[in-house]
């Protein structure tokens, strides 16, 4: 199956995948795979490998679709999300994440700690991707709960916001640099730096905002009971005896982001030789997070945790399986959607939409995303498309080229949902179940891509 039949069976399938899990209480898991193998039949994917007259593979069977949809997954996010999730347990466990959400406290006061952890994420997810910094600063999150007893939807709406606006607008993360050198201001990445951290300002607001709503309407599995008698922030704080100091609970936090920025830092500026290498292999989120577990591991030391540390990874390794796997099923359907011809007849019929300016490539992204899940896939895909229209389109001062890559960034936020890894990492960390997720982080991006475009359009009519 090709061209428009197609793009109606994925709507179909997306909508039979939504049901299955919230409706008929299916297992993600199995819901995505299932999915996945009936669009990928439907969609004409060879059911074993096609090879040419030499033998070389020039198109994969399903089967092997599937494969490398699941492992290709747990490839690019697997260790990440486990080593991130451990170093969250430690700091829990040595009452880190409690020092930290009291430095939070300190910095913007106890009566906004949405707008505490939602431009803790907007900064950390700069040089970090998106799932990584969530991971990251979920202990946080945790402890600025029960340290404010605000809402923990609240806190979680506000955290991913935070993270997914810098993640498609600011360099040095991939997407932006991406789309940056394809519609040819690539030497020019302070200007979309800026150009981003202006056109945060609508959703970040938009952001802040549902979350305080959202809220109100939904309660997280950790969301406190109103009539449950529970220990204050004190008492806790009292449980773990004498808290980290300031720089002991940072460290590892602030290590891998530093580290992973030196690494886009090395990437961006150009660098070669044995520094670059040293440096893009210290700014491997692998690595980077490898390094902030270490130092976890010393903060369980000095805390004398020490024999701790076997229960708190196997607590870890089994709090962090169902994401994986149910990670790996998105990934699987992005693989089918990218394996079938849906991205060419996209493409293909492009000039169809040339005629709306910059909402072009708002749209592009946002269907490219939908349909595919990665956000750094729709962006990167979406300036390819673009670069020969720029002239078309009107983009042609470098102004106006960074506001199209704010707009191509705008449209992939726009939205997430089950093929995301992103929206599995929200709703499992923040203990929400599907259905919820559709609520809050699907809707949640919704408002902050239609935010972002609204602030981007007003831009194009100054610039």
């Amino acid at each position: 199956m090709t061209g428009f039949p197609l793009i109606i069976a994925f709507i179909i399938a997306v909508i039979l995948m939504i049901v299955a899990i919230s409706k008929f209480k299916i297992h993600p898991f199995l819901s995505i795979m299932g999915v996945s193998l009936i669009l990928g039949l439907v969609a004409g994917i060879p059911l074993v490998d096609v090879k040419d007259a030499n033998g070389a593979v020039t198109s994969q069977g399903l089967a092997n679709v599937i494969g490398a949809g699941f492992s290709g997954t747990f490839t690019s996010i697997g260790i990440v999300i486990i080593l991130g999730a451990l170093i969250g347990s430690i700091l829990e466990a040595t009452g880190a994440a409690f020092k930290l959400a009291d430095l939070v406290i300190k910095l913007v006061g106890k009566k906004r700690p949405e707008l505490a952890i939602l431009l803790m994420g907007w900064v950390v997810s700069i040089p970090v991707f998106c799932d990584s910094g969530f991971v990251i600063l979920n202990p946080i999150r945790k402890a600025l709960v029960k340290r404010t007893m605000t809402s923990s939807v609240a806190m979680t709406v506000a955290l991913s916001a935070g993270l997914y606006i810098s993640h498609v607008f600011i360099p040095p993360t991939p997407g932006p640099i991406a789309a940056a050198n394809t519609l040819g201001i690539g030497n020019n990445l302070l200007l979309v730096m800026g150009m981003g951290a202006l056109c945060s300002i609508a959703p970040l607001i938009a952001g802040y905002f549902f979350a305080k709503y959202i809220g109100k309407k939904v309660k997280a599995g950790d969301d406190i009971d109103n009539g449950e008698v529970v220990k204050t922030y004190e008492q806790l704080v009292a449980e773990y005896g004498k808290l980290p100091g300031g720089l002991n609970a940072l460290a590892p936090i602030i290590v891998p982001i530093l580290l992973m920025a030196l690494g886009s830092i090395s990437s961006m500026a150009g660098w070669s030789g044995m520094t670059a290498a040293v440096c893009g292999f210290l700014g491997t989120p692998i690595i980077a997070l490898a390094a902030g577990t270490i130092f976890g591991v010393i903060q369980l030391s000095v805390a004398g945790r020490m024999d701790k540390f076997y229960e708190i990874t196997n607590e870890t390794l089994k709090t962090v399986g169902p994401i994986l796997f149910v990670t790996a099923a998105g990934g699987v359907l992005g693989k089918v959607i990218s394996s079938s011809d849906m991205v060419n007849y996209i493409t293909a019929n492009a000039a169809a939409l040339e005629t709306i300016g910059v909402f072009f490539p708002f749209i592009l992204a946002a269907i490219l995303k939908s349909a595919q899940g990665s956000s750094t896939v729709a962006i990167t895909t979406t300036a390819g498309i673009l670069a020969p229209l720029m002239g078309v389109l009107g983009f042609t001062t470098p102004v106006s080229a960074a506001l199209a890559v704010m707009a191509i960034g705008a449209g992939a936020m726009t939205v997430s949902h089950a093929n995301d890894s992103y929206f599995w990492v929200v709703t499992n960390f923040g203990e929400m179940t599907p259905d919820q997720g559709y609520k809050t982080q699907t809707m949640g991006t919704l408002i902050l891509g239609i935010a972002a475009m609204a602030e981007i359009f007003v831009l194009s009519l100054v610039f």
